[in-house]
C-alpha cells in the first residue's frame, strides 16, 4: 500500500479491526519514511452488473451515483445515513441476487423508488416526478395517491 503522503510503496499494518457491519476491514497503517499514519477500509468487491440506459448506452454500475441519487431526494428529510446506506446495499444486493451481466436502468430506478417508499414517503414523491419524468400536477397526485392510500400502508 503506498502512503498518501510520500508516496512510499511499503507501509506497515498497525491495527486491524472488522468494522460494525462486518462488511470490511479497517487497517491503521504506519509509513516507515515519513512516519505519518493513515487508514485503509478493505471490502469485498463484487461484479456488479452494467447498467442499460433508455439511449441502450452500458455504463458501469456505480455506487455512489445510486447514494447520490437517494440522498437527492431525501435533502432536507429526517432520514439518516446509516438508513441511505442500508438502502444501497439493499438494492446492490437485488442486483447481485439477479444474477444479469447487464440490467435496464428502468429496473434500477423501480429499486431506489420501492426503497424510498419505505424510508420517506416525500423522497419517493420527489425520486419519482424526475425519474417517471412527471408532466402536470395530476401525475403528481396520482404518485401522492398511491403512497398514502390504503393499498400502499397495506403494503408496508
Amino acid at each position: 500500500m503506498r502512503c498518501p503522503f510520500c508516496d512510499h510503496t511499503d507501509t506497515q499494518v498497525v491495527e486491524t479491526r472488522a468494522s460494525d457491519d462486518g462488511e470490511s476491514i479497517r487497517r491503521r497503517r504506519r509509513c516507515p519514511n515519513c512516519d505519518k499514519r493513515f487508514t485503509t477500509y478493505e471490502r469485498i468487491e463484487l461484479s456488479m452488473p452494467a447498467v442499460v440506459k433508455k439511449n441502450g448506452s452500458r455504463v458501469e454500475f456505480d455506487r455512489r451515483k445510486l447514494r447520490a441519487s437517494i440522498q437527492l431526494a431525501l435533502r432536507k428529510r429526517p432520514v439518516g445515513a446509516e438508513q441511505v446506506d442500508a438502502a444501497v446495499h439493499r438494492i446492490e444486493e437485488r442486483l447481485l441476487s439477479l444474477g444479469l451481466r447487464e440490467v435496464d436502468s428502468e429496473k434500477v430506478g423501480e429499486l431506489v423508488m420501492r426503497e424510498l417508499k419505505k424510508l420517506d414517503k416525500i423522497g419517493y414523491v420527489r425520486f419519482a416526478s424526475v425519474y417517471r419524468s412527471f408532466e402536470d400536477v395530476d401525475e403528481f397526485a396520482e404518485a401522492i395517491e398511491e403512497v398514502s392510500s390504503r393499498k400502499a400502508r397495506r403494503e408496508e
